[in-house]
C-alpha cells in the first residue's frame, strides 16, 4: 500500500528587504497639493506592501499625510516625536505606536534604527538637515541603508543641481552622489530602494 500523498504547504511569501522606511518630510503640506498626493501614495503603497513607515509622529502636514494613509492601507506607522515638540507638531495619536523621546539627536537615532532604509518627500530646513545626517552617516559606513528622494514636481531640483556642482568642484565624490537614489514616483523609489538594500 503506498503512502498517502500530502498536500503541498502554502507558500509563504519572504517580507521584504525595506520592511520599514523612514520618511523625512514636512510639518507643513506646501502650497502645491501634489506634494500631499505623492505622500498620500507613498503611504498607500507602504500599506498595501506590508511594510511600515517610521516618521517624526506628527499628525499635520505632509507627516500627518503619509501617515494616514499608511494606516487606511492597513499598514503600520511608527512615530518618533521629542517631548518639546509634542505640542507643536501636534504628536499623531493613533498611530501603531508613538515613541517619545528627549532629544531632536535621540528621535533622529531612533527612527534611523527602525529603519531599513530612508526617504525624503518634500519639506523645510528639519527635513533636509535629516536627510544629510543619515547620508553622512552612510558614508562614514555607519550604516549600508538605501537613502531616496521623491522629487516631486521639481521640488528639490536646486538641491540636486548644488549636489552636482559639489561633485565638479571636487568636494562630494561621485560615487557618493550616485547613492543618493531620486524618483518622481513613490512607487518606483521605494522599489529601487528596495533593490538596493542589504540583503
Amino acid at each position: 500500500m503506498s503512502a498517502p500523498t500530502l498536500p503541498a504547504a502554502p507558500a509563504v511569501a519572504a517580507p521584504p528587504r525595506l520592511a520599514r522606511l523612514c520618511v523625512f518630510c514636512g510639518a507643513h503640506a506646501g502650497r502645491d497639493p501634489a506634494h500631499a498626493d505623492a505622500a498620500r501614495a507613498l503611504g498607500a503603497h507602504l500599506g498595501a506592501t506590508g511594510r511600515a513607515l517610521v516618521f517624526g509622529g506628527g499628525r499635520v502636514g505632509l507627516m500627518g499625510v503619509v501617515a494616514d494613509a499608511t494606516l487606511a492601507a492597513g499598514g503600520h506607522a511608527i512615530g518618533v516625536i521629542p517631548e518639546a515638540l509634542l505640542a507643536r507638531e501636534v504628536g499623531h495619536t493613533g498611530l501603531t505606536a508613538l515613541h517619545v523621546v528627549a532629544t531632536m539627536h535621540e528621535r533622529k537615532a531612533t527612527m534611523a534604527a527602525l529603519a531599513d532604509g530612508f526617504a525624503m518627500l518634500p519639506g523645510g530646513l528639519g527635513t533636509l538637515e535629516e536627510l544629510f545626517e543619515v547620508w553622512t552617516w552612510h558614508h562614514l559606513a555607519l550604516h549600508a541603508k538605501p537613502i531616496g528622494v521623491l522629487n516631486v514636481g521639481g521640488y528639490f531640483d536646486p538641491l540636486l543641481a548644488f549636489l552636482d556642482r559639489a561633485v565638479a568642484e571636487g568636494f562630494v565624490r561621485a560615487e557618493q552622489r550616485a547613492t543618493l537614489v531620486v524618483d518622481v514616483d513613490p512607487v518606483s523609489l521605494v522599489s529601487r530602494l528596495e533593490a538596493v538594500a542589504p540583503r
